[in-house]
């Protein structure tokens, strides 16, 4: 019931989108702390400016929930909370609009998910494949809406399931490099898309196989208008997920990371996405964020609480 009150309002919410607008797509995808898994909705962060109801969002979470295909506003999506859950997009989202950007997020993400297995690479038929489907029929609602679409970037937070085994976890360079082509060059078209990388630097298997943290870092080296960010000392619910807390901040890391990268030639209103600097050493960003708060108060609670709730200690990666 919550659900379908979620959908009605976000849609009764769109009718407002009523004009051609030009459009920053932004592009979400990876596992469970792209998909928000302890970001229980209880705690979703306060809208102070009321922006959620101006920014479109398109999400796929496969056996969770989704928006049925069509364009809503940012808001809580289904999963294992009563209230729904939130990932990195709110806080990443409302820092765009405040900057001047008119965002649409498109959020693919499944927690417990590696390339290996699931994503797999293009033509396999795994995650990517439905992921690209899915994002290319987002984009065809937004253009036969008269609206013109220019891809800003694409968020990767991934990889922990990758470091489960040493043999994933060598051919994870390769594997993730082959999507972040194949995405440039056959989906977005534009071989210098920003790319915003990131992996849990402190998850078990990732301490255990430390090459996905390399492999990421070494792309945001080698690749043009890539970059690595780090996810240590963001607040966390376990070994494994972040808090709604972590994840709030998570998506303020994310936003800065790509206001430096992607600087003047991506700023709103451009339509080239160009190289415009440094990435600093090994590609990774410092992630300076105390100028980055979007204008938004914390979210009432204690997050740290919210995520221990008995019965719902599910283990995810």
């Amino acid at each position: 019931m919550k659900r379908m009150c979620w959908l009605f309002l976000a849609f009764s919410s769109l009718a407002h989108f009523s004009q051609a607008e030009e459009i920053d797509l932004f592009l979400l995808a990876g596992q469970s702390n792209a998909q928000g898994w302890m970001g229980d909705a209880l705690y979703y962060p306060r809208d102070t400016n009321r922006l959620d109801r101006s920014i479109r969002f398109y999400w796929v979470t496969p056996w969770f929930s989704s928006s049925n295909g069509k364009w809503a506003t940012i808001q809580a999506q289904g999963g294992q909370f009563r209230s729904g859950h939130f990932g990195p997009e709110v806080t990443f989202a409302r820092c765009l609009k405040e900057a001047g950007y008119n965002p649409a997020v498109f959020k693919y993400t499944l927690g417990s998910t590696s390339i290996a297995q699931d994503w797999r690479g293009p033509g396999d038929g795994g995650m990517y494949d439905q992921m690209v489907a899915n994002f290319k029929r987002a984009s065809e609602l937004l253009r036969k809406q008269g609206h013109t679409i220019h891809a800003r970037g694409f968020v990767w937070i991934q990889g922990e399931s990758d470091a489960a085994t040493r043999e994933t976890a060598d051919a994870y360079q390769a594997r993730l490099r082959m999507l972040l082509d194949d995405l440039r060059r056959n989906v977005i078209r534009n071989p210098e898309l920003t790319i915003i990388l990131g992996v849990d630097e402190q998850h078990p298997y990732v301490v255990a196989h430390p090459q996905v943290v390399h492999a990421q870092q070494a792309l945001a080296k080698e690749m043009k208008q890539v970059v690595f960010t780090s996810m240590i000392g963001l607040e966390k619910a376990d070994p494994t997920h972040l808090t709604p807390k972590g994840l709030e901040e998570h998506g303020r890391r994310i936003f800065a990371a790509y206001r430096k990268i992607a600087g003047k030639a991506d700023s709103p209103g451009s339509t080239t996405n160009l190289k415009a600097g440094s990435t600093g050493p090994a590609g990774s960003d410092s992630h300076s964020t105390a100028q980055v708060n979007c204008g938004m108060k914390p979210a009432p609670g204690d997050s740290s609480k919210a995520a221990a709730r008995p019965g719902q200690e599910r283990k995810e990666q």
